[in-house]
């Protein structure tokens, strides 16, 4: 049995030299040459055949399977990376729109500030109360009375007349705008020169004022200019307030309405100005000339 299982193990090992000996022999010869091969050469020849192209079929699947692998590979690499530069390209152009806003607005503050003259103090609005259908209703500024702001006094951007401050503490003050239900403006229509009081209507959900004590024969139209008058010398004249969006005239009466829409947008203001004293007061003479208890100022 030993012996016998000897044998077997020799004759399979030469089988296994010899078979590829016979391959490789028979597959180096032409095959074109019908006396370069014999029966032997062209027997492995035909099996050899389908098991060739057996492996080569495998061999270019396997080939391309793993082609495929890289390139997905490498396409992976660089989405990620047009990923990442276009997050970076988008936030660094949300950075430069938003400094090019700012920019506008501070350039806007400081061409109002020396179109106004006198003395303006800057303030940063810190902080908004809302209504609940998300109405500004009042504003907080970082200048308070450590700052010279007093109560009255108006606050202004280069869209128009804010409000006035309402209260000042320590570092910190109060804005009353004037779309607020105490705000009272004395206010002229600026096509036609037509006077009135303009007082906000305090609504929740929409900004509007209305103009008061308008006589009936006061010529004013839909789309007219409000500005400030300047009378009481509480608010310098000329000042943008808002525009006339409806006409009221009632049947009877000798006074008619206007509603106005301010022309502030107050849900996005950052930065505004504060007219001082001195400032209201030099804004009235340069425009009238005026004197002020017989002393000319």
């Amino acid at each position: 049995m030993s012996s016998f299982k000897r044998f077997r193990d020799a004759a399979l090992c030469v089988a296994l030299l010899a078979i590829p000996f016979f391959f490789l022999n028979a597959n180096l010869k032409d095959p074109d040459d019908p006396e370069n091969t014999n029966a032997l050469d062209r027997t492995v020849l035909s099996v050899s055949a389908p098991i060739q192209m057996i492996a080569s079929s495998t061999a270019r699947w396997f080939s391309g399977v793993w082609q495929d692998y890289i390139y997905l590979v490498d396409v992976k690499e660089e989405n990620d990376r047009l990923r990442s530069e276009n997050a970076r390209l988008t936030e660094e152009n949300r950075r430069l729109r938003h400094e090019a806003l700012e920019n506008r607005r501070l350039r806007s503050l400081l061409q109002l500030r020396e179109r106004i003259g006198g003395d303006l103090i800057g303030a940063q609005v810190i902080g908004r109360d809302v209504s609940r259908f998300f109405r500004v209703t009042r504003i907080r500024l970082d200048r308070g009375e450590r700052d010279r702001v007093r109560p009255g006094m108006p606050v202004i951007t280069s869209e128009g007349l804010v409000g006035q401050v309402r209260r000042s503490w320590g570092r910190y003050s109060d804005v009353l705008l004037t779309v607020d239900r105490t705000s009272a403006i004395d206010v002229v229509v600026q096509r036609t020169g037509a006077r009135g009081m303009l007082r906000g209507t305090g609504q929740d959900d929409r900004y509007l004022a209305q103009i008061q004590y308008l006589r009936r024969q006061d010529d004013i139209r839909v789309g007219d200019l409000i500005h400030t008058s300047g009378l009481g010398q509480r608010f310098p004249a000329s000042i943008l307030v808002g525009r006339v969006t409806r006409i009221v005239r009632r049947e009877f009466g000798l006074n008619q309405e206007a509603e106005v829409t301010p022309a502030v947008s107050f849900s996005s203001l950052d930065e505004v100005l504060i007219l001082t004293e001195g400032s209201r007061t030099q804004s009235l003479v340069e425009r009238t000339g005026e004197t002020i208890e017989g002393e000319e100022l």
